[in-house]
């Protein structure tokens, strides 16, 4: 059984998202917060496995909230429920620590299976939002690299950015004019020098510590 917090400022997102969860026999629904301050309240009682939390809310916004939860609870995992017109919001709640991101007009077997798979331990992200949050790095991010990344060859870290932007590997293939075969051997050689076993795991780290192997 997935335990489940939801906190969103709008009733009717939240009902919504809970009658949705309610369908599932292993999700189970244990509160509903208006803002981020009501959630961290709440959590003084009893934490979830998985939070599902909005970014743009009154008292206390989601990024403000993920950063304490995320000092006080490391082991919640936090899914951002987004809307396009939030690209600013989406790299500071990286960078606080939030695991998976999701568009709110995704679909109900969307949601499901991102939650399921944040409490497996993949960071589940939404190509769409997956692109705007690579985009708004490459303008906030200097040059650089962390030691997340520093045993990363210049190729890996332009195959690893492309990674992050939700590109496939025919299409990285097509874009770098190599094969996918060898493609796909790089991409196996990220995975084992970042230590992660699929490509929304390398995306975040690539997002969330300025890998990049674009011209800044």
């Amino acid at each position: 059984m997935i335990s489940i917090m939801i906190c969103d400022d709008q009733d009717v997102v939240s009902q919504g998202l809970q009658t949705i969860l309610s369908m599932e026999k292993d999700l189970k629904v244990l509160a509903i917060a208006s803002d981020g301050q009501d959630l961290i309240e709440k959590l003084e009682s009893r934490q979830p496995d998985v939070i599902l939390l909005d970014l743009k809310m009154p008292v206390m916004n989601g990024v403000q909230a993920t950063r304490i939860i995320k000092e006080k609870y490391s082991g919640i995992r936090i899914l951002i429920l987004t809307t396009y017109d939030a690209d600013e919001w989406l790299f500071d709640a990286i960078r606080s620590g939030a695991d998976g991101f999701l568009l709110k007009d995704s679909s109900r077997e969307e949601l499901i299976l991102a939650i399921r798979e944040l409490a497996a331990g993949k960071n589940p992200i939404d190509p769409a939002v997956g692109g705007k949050i690579f985009r708004q790095l490459a303008r906030q991010s200097p040059p650089g690299l962390t030691a997340v990344g520093s045993e990363l060859s210049e190729r890996e870290r332009e195959i690893l950015s492309l990674v992050a932007e939700g590109l496939n590997n025919t299409a990285i293939a097509g874009k770098l004019h190599l094969s996918e075969g060898t493609i796909r051997n790089y991409v196996s050689a990220i995975f084992d020098k970042l230590n992660v076993t699929d490509r929304t795991q390398a995306a975040v780290l690539a997002i969330r510590y300025g890998i990049s192997g674009r011209k800044q």
